[in-house]
């Protein structure tokens, strides 16, 4: 070949590197991770120093082969995966395999374009070690919680389950915000608003004013019975203004994404589940076809948790934002973001590749939503570079006897970067509860009081967007793994996606309670933080890799001893129910096996009755009259008739969900 040999992750970003480096270049992929731990066993050697059995994927073996010719005849090697933790392990083990009596190169962009790649193979360097350490601490920690707690449960509940160290945390969020709604109760409080106007007849629109205080103590209204008596003292009273403010409000472009505010935005925004999120993105990421250009990268790499620009990117959002917009547009000093603490700042945000391409040029070449999310990142990168938008506001109080009012007016003078969201931000939002030009101790017009009931809101159930931000704020996991989290805990039935939010399972909530009980330490919030912090700091090189896991694995493994021995056996003893064994006359109990739970007689084995748990909704197969039933499979899951095998229909959502 007498070529240098590339090696990336997949296909399409093989292809899009390809065209930018030319025929000096054999650009290939290895399909992701082609060396792991190996799936039967734990696979690693405790009493030697925490030593990995790693073995090749066996559905990667041929790749593996074919990486080994194409090498032999390469003149150079350079290793090109992700700038990540994964990225690096996947270099060390290639170079491991490969690089004998090879030059071997590692090279990184965080963006897939001319300059940026070109950049990278003019400036490689070697392995970065603390980052395949720190990988490598994170999988055989993960390995060990995993492959230690899992069996107990397999053994106290049923085959299948799992547990994780930071899915398990996820889980538990779920089940204790569950919690918190169930024993909620909501209280009944009123409000009373005074719509009024100037007693002088002018072109002036009535506002709004809202009752806040009775003799300088905040108004607590209770019952209609106490908004009746302060309607009444109201009726008789005159309006009168006492205080006038008025002030300037800033409202600032919020910064440029990273994965966490990514998969936030396109939640809530677009909908996007998380996983649906980090898919789009990588394909945008990796190249695309468009048109005459080829293959392209749209956006920089979308595993990132911190904030910092280019200076390059900075110039060109400068540049489009004075030539589109105009100067006054453009801030005087180019907006600073700061980072998080533990933030990787290596890494750039999410935004654009160079030269930046506006969503409508290239919409023609994308999917639907690709497109959306395309345009998501581009508003949020460009709006982030300009100036602030300026709100006029003013503050009226009015005092109605002893009764206090307040009146709040917001005016949009300069729209600033909300010219770039004028569908969502601006049209219809300029002006709020327009207040006309008053004076003290001036005499208004009521035109009406309105009371209005209503009742405190327990705390919303989880959806992915805010499982995603409790996550990220309490220090759980890192960007690169809150779509696998919440894929993981949907798949393994500890958690239900209902009409875009997050609900536990009864089986989640049993293992929740069980893992809480017996293993406290990893389903302990700080602790699991404090874990991630020990990660970064062994990225960092401040931290000894050998000594975390030792620190972290004897106690652990005094919990797992303990738990084997005290865990309270849900397969044998299950979760009582009112329902009686039509057989027997015992209580039924709740179960779980293979396919789901089920009922079971709590008499078993000498009665072995039992039957399906349905959700009490008719099959929709036309003329079938049996009932859906949460099954599972390999695939996570869904749901069947009770008339299987005569009835073979399923489906992943229930037809009364569909809709919602």
């Amino acid at each position: 070949m007498s070529k240098g040999l590339v090696i990336v992750e997949s296909p399409a970003k093989s292809r899009t590197i390809n065209k930018i480096l030319g025929k000096k270049y054999f650009v290939t992929s290895s399909m992701g991770h082609m060396i792991d731990l190996p799936k039967n066993k734990m696979g690693i050697d405790v009493d030697n120093d925490f030593k990995p059995e790693y073995k090749v994927i066996p559905e990667r073996r041929k790749y593996l082969a074919k990486l080994k010719r194409e090498t032999r005849k390469a003149k150079e090697l350079y290793l090109a995966p992700d700038p990540d933790r994964e990225g690096e392990a996947i270099s060390w083990h290639l170079k491991n395999e490969l690089g004998k009596n090879k030059k071997v190169y590692r090279v990184v962009f965080d963006e897939i374009t001319e300059k940026a790649v070109k950049y990278a193979f003019e400036h490689p360097r070697d392995i970065d070690i603390n980052l395949v350490k720190a990988q490598q601490a994170r999988r055989i920690l993960d390995r060990i919680v995993g492959y230690s707690i899992s069996p107990i449960l397999w053994k106290k509940v049923t085959r299948g389950l799992s547990a994780g160290r930071v899915q398990s945390v996820a889980v538990r969020l779920v089940v204790d915000r569950e919690k918190e709604i169930r024993i909620f109760k909501p209280k009944e409080y009123w409000e009373i608003e005074a719509i009024l106007k100037k007693r002088i007849e002018e072109a002036h629109p009535p506002f709004t004013a809202k009752l806040e205080k009775y003799e300088n103590n905040k108004i607590d209204l209770s019952s209609n019975k106490q908004a009746q008596e302060v309607l009444n003292s109201l009726k008789k009273a005159d309006f009168i203004v006492k205080d006038i403010r008025e002030s300037k409000k800033k409202r600032h472009a919020l910064p440029p994404l990273t994965t966490s505010t990514l998969q936030q935005e396109a939640f809530n925004k677009l909908h996007f589940p998380v996983s649906r999120t980090m898919r789009i993105a990588q394909s945008i990421y990796e190249g695309l076809e468009i048109g005459k250009e080829g293959m392209v990268g749209l956006i920089t790499y979308m595993r990132t948790d911190s904030v910092r620009i280019s200076a390059d990117a900075q110039k060109e959002a400068r540049d489009y934002i004075l030539n589109t917009f105009g100067k006054r547009y453009y801030p005087e000093v180019p907006n600073r973001y700061k980072s998080k603490k533990s933030a990787q700042e290596a890494h750039e945000a999410i935004r654009p590749t160079l030269p930046l391409r506006e969503p409508e040029s290239v919409k023609s070449y994308l999917k639907p939503d690709q497109f959306k999310l395309y345009t998501l990142i581009w508003n949020r990168f460009i709006s982030s570079q300009m100036k602030e938008a300026l709100y006029s506001q003013v503050f009226v109080s009015i005092m109605a006897g002893k009764y206090l009012f307040k009146a709040v007016g917001s005016n949009l003078m300069f729209d600033g970067f909300l010219i770039l969201y004028k569908q969502e931000e601006s049209k219809g939002k300029e002006r709020k509860n327009i207040i006309p030009p008053l004076k003290r101790q001036e005499i208004l017009q009521l035109v009406k009081l309105s009371p209005s009931q209503h009742f405190t809101k327990p705390p919303a159930h989880y959806s992915d967007a805010s499982l995603v931000k409790a996550l990220e704020q309490k220090g759980i996991g890192r960007p690169s793994t809150y779509a696998p989290i919440i894929w993981t805990i949907i798949f393994r039935n500890y958690v239900k996606r209902i009409s875009g939010y997050l609900y536990p399972t009864e089986l989640g909530e049993v293992v929740n309670e069980l893992l809480v009980k017996h293993f406290p330490r990893i389903l302990d919030i700080k602790f699991t933080a404090m874990m991630e912090d020990e990660l970064d700091g062994i990225e960092q090189g401040k931290s000894d890799w050998l000594t975390v896991l030792k620190g972290f694995y004897s106690p652990f493994m005094r919990n797992v001893e303990r738990a084997k021995e005290t865990m309270k056996s849900i397969k044998r003893e299950g979760i009582k129910t009112d329902e009686i064994c039509p057989e027997c006359r015992r209580p039924m109990i709740i179960k779980w096996g293979r396919r789901g739970k089920f009922l079971s007689c709590s008499g078993f084995p000498k009665c072995r009755f039992a039957k399906s748990i349905t959700t009490g909704i008719k099959c929709p197969a036309e003329g079938c009259d049996g009932e859906l039933i949460e099954r599972r499979s390999k695939r996570g899951p869904f749901y069947g008739c009770t008339r299987y095998p005569k009835c073979t229909y399923t489906t992943r959502r229930l037809p009364k969900e569909a809709g919602k």
